[in-house]
C-alpha cells in the first residue's frame, strides 16, 4: 500500500528576536528552509526512503552558515566547535550517533555512518573521527567552520559572563538543525545536527544525539526532531515519551506532541520545540518559545516556511 509522504524540517528554536531580525536575513532563513526541503523532496517524490531524505535535508541545513549546525556551529567556551548529530529509522530502530566532532563536512552523513556500518550504536570525538577518515567522509578545516556572527556571539557571551551575567537571547542559548519524515512505505525516520550551545562547556553533549530525548523513531508511532534546551530535553526523555504517550495512552500525535512541549518541557525550563511525523503522514510542529525555524512539504508538493510562532506559513 502506498502512503502519503510528508517531510518536516527545523533550523533551531533559538530564533533571532524580532527586534534584531531584518528582512533580508528573514528572507535568507526562508530560503535556507525550502533548500532543505527541496532536498529532501526530491527523494521522497521518486519513492525513496524516509532515512535517504532526512540525511540530505540536514545535509543542506549543515552546508548553511545561518544554521547552528556544521558550517555554521557555534563555539565552545574555548573557542572550538564540537558538534553532534543523530540518524534513527523507525523500522528496526536502527540507530547512529556522534558527539564532540569537527572536522566532518556533514556530521549527520557521520551519524549515518554508524547507523549502516557499525555493530554500535554512538561514538565520541576521537572514535567517531577515525570512523569517518575510514568512511572516506569529506573532511574540512576549522577554518570552513568559522563564521563571524558565530566568533561575535561567543565574545559578547564571555564577556557577559565576566561580569556574572548570561545573555537572555534565545539564538546564543540553544540552536539545532533537524528533519523528520514518513515515505511512501509508510517508514518514518529522523535526524538531527548541532554545534551545542554558545560557550558551552568543552565536552558537553546536548540532547540531539541522545536517542530518546533529541531523537527518535518507531513506525509504530513516529519520528522526532528536538531543539532547545538539551538538558531538560534529555531529563524528560522528550522525544520518546511523545512515542509512549501514543502507545500506552492511545494519544494522536498533535495530542502527545503538545503535552510533553508545553507542559514536561515548558513548565520545567524546558524552553524550545520540535517536528513530528506519525505513519500516516501527518505532522506537527509545537513549540513553547517565541520562534522555530521549520517548514513542511507533503506530496502534494506545497512548501510552508514559518520562523516565529504565530506566523502565516512563507
Amino acid at each position: 500500500m502506498t502512503h502519503r509522504f510528508s517531510l518536516v524540517v527545523h533550523g533551531g528554536a533559538g530564533t533571532i528576536l524580532r527586534s534584531k531580525m531584518t528582512a533580508e536575513k528573514e528572507a535568507a532563513y526562508h530560503e535556507g528552509l525550502k533548500t532543505a526541503l527541496q532536498a529532501g523532496y526530491a527523494v521522497l517524490e521518486k519513492g525513496g526512503s524516509a532515512v535517504d531524505a532526512v540525511v540530505e535535508a540536514v545535509c543542506a541545513l549543515e552546508d548553511n552558515p545561518l544554521f547552528n549546525a556544521g558550517r555554521g556551529a557555534v563555539f565552545t567556551s574555548e573557542g572550538k566547535h564540537e558538534m553532534d548529530a543523530a540518524v534513527m529509522e523507525g523500522t528496526q530502530r536502527n540507530v547512529g550517533a556522534v558527539a564532540g566532532i569537527c572536522g566532518p563536512r556533514n556530521p549527520v552523513r557521520l551519524a549515518r555512518e554508524v547507523l549502516e556500518h557499525s555493530e554500535h550504536v554512538f561514538f565520541g570525538a576521537d572514535a567517531a573521527l577515525k570512523l569517518a577518515q575510514k568512511a572516506g567522509l569529506p573532511f574540512e578545516d576549522a577554518a570552513y567552520f568559522h563564521t563571524d556572527a558565530r566568533w561575535n556571539a561567543l565574545q559578547e557571551t564571555l564577556k557577559l559572563r565576566s561580569q556574572g551575567l548570561e545573555s537572555d537571547d534565545p539564538a546564543r542559548r540553544h540552536g539545532t538543525v533537524g528533519a523528520v519524515a514518513c515515505d511512501v512505505n509508510g517508514q518514518v525516520a529522523a535526524a538531527t545536527s548541532t554545534g551545542g550551545m554558545t560557550a558551552k562547556a568543552p565536552g558537553r553533549i546536548g540532547d540531539t544525539p541522545v536517542i530518546g530525548a533529541g531523537t527518535f523513531a518507531d513506525n509504530a508511532t513516529c519520528a522526532v526532531s528536538a531543539t532547545g534546551h538539551g538538558e531538560v530535553f534529555i531529563r524528560y526523555c522528550a522525544a520518546h515519551e511523545i512515542s509512549a504517550r501514543m502507545r500506552h495512552a492511545g494519544q494522536s500525535l498533535a495530542d502527545a506532541a503538545n503535552h510533553v512541549v508545553m507542559e514536561d518541557l515548558g513548565k520545567n525550563d524546558g524552553s524550545g520545540g520540535l517536528i513530528a511525523v506519525d505513519g500516516a503522514g501527518n505532522v506537527v510542529m509545537p513549540m513553547n518559545s517565541e520562534g522555530m525555524y521549520r517548514g513542511v512539504v507533503t506530496q502534494e508538493g506545497r512548501f510552508e516556511t514559518y520562523i516565529y510562532s504565530d506566523e502565516t506559513p512563507a
